[in-house]
This record gives structure tokens, sequence and C-alpha cells, in this order.
């Protein structure tokens, strides 16, 4: 998942969720738990933007394990994941940036990080599905909830 919209660094140099981010992740959850969506694991970054996105995520997907992870900045390397989230052996969301998760969903599908196969939006989630091999299982946008 892509965190919600943030302030720009003009505004807040911390860069927190937007009134607008909020309502729209808020939206996407709603949605999610609708759908009896559960996840097993939410690793999130450190960066404020990303920790409210997964704090108000966490509640529709019924996650008590929720993990700050130093390696989820934008611009960090998305090789290990793969092999990790496996591993996990349960459902885990990464609550995240571009462009590490863009990377990291073009690795797993394509087996390149290069090649750009998902468009990803803020509060926009795209769940993969592994079983041998890693598939696009569905994708949801806050306009579409």
């Amino acid at each position: 998942m892509q965190h919600g919209l943030a302030l720009s660094k003009e505004e807040d140099p911390e860069r927190p969720l937007s009134e607008k981010g909020k309502a729209e992740t808020r939206k996407v959850a709603a949605f999610l738990g609708s759908k009896g969506i559960k996840v097993s694991r939410l690793w999130h970054s450190k960066k404020l933007r990303a920790v409210q996105t997964a704090r108000i995520i966490a509640g529709a997907v019924k996650c008590e394990d929720v993990t700050e992870r130093e390696d989820l900045s934008p611009n960090d390397p998305v090789e290990k994941f793969g092999q990790e989230i496996i591993v996990a052996g349960s459902d885990v969301m990464i609550v995240g940036h571009l462009p590490f998760l863009q990377k990291l969903a073009s690795l797993l599908l394509t087996g390149s990080s290069d090649k750009e196969v998902v468009s990803f939006r803020f509060s926009g989630v795209v769940c993969l599905e592994y079983e041998q091999i890693w598939k696009l299982a569905w994708f949801v946008l806050p306009d579409l909830c």
C-alpha cells in the first residue's frame, strides 16, 4: 500500500497526511474491512505519513502485528523482500513509498525491479499472491471504493 496523500515539505517538514490523505485512507480501510480482508503482519516505514496510514489500515484489516521497519524508505533495496514475505508464512501488508513499492512489485511480478508494471496511487492497495510464482490478485484505489 502506498501511504496517503501527505502535506508538502513547505507546509510541514514532517510530511504528515493531509486531510484528503486521511479521508482517502479511511475510505480504503472501510472498504477492505467490509470485504473481510485480514492481514497477519503489517510492516511500515518510519516516515510519519506511512505510520499514520498504517494506523488507519491496521484496525480495518484486524492486524495486531504492526512493525515499523528501517528498510522501507523510498530508495531502499527491494531484493530481499520476496523471500522474506514467503518465509513469514502469512499475509503481509507493506505500507510504504515510491519508488520502493513500484520496484518491489515489478521485481516480484517480472523478476526485474526496473519494469513498471503497477501504477501505484496514494492510499492504493495492490494485492500480490504467491503460489510458486507471484501474481497480481487485485488492486483497490480510493476512487473505486
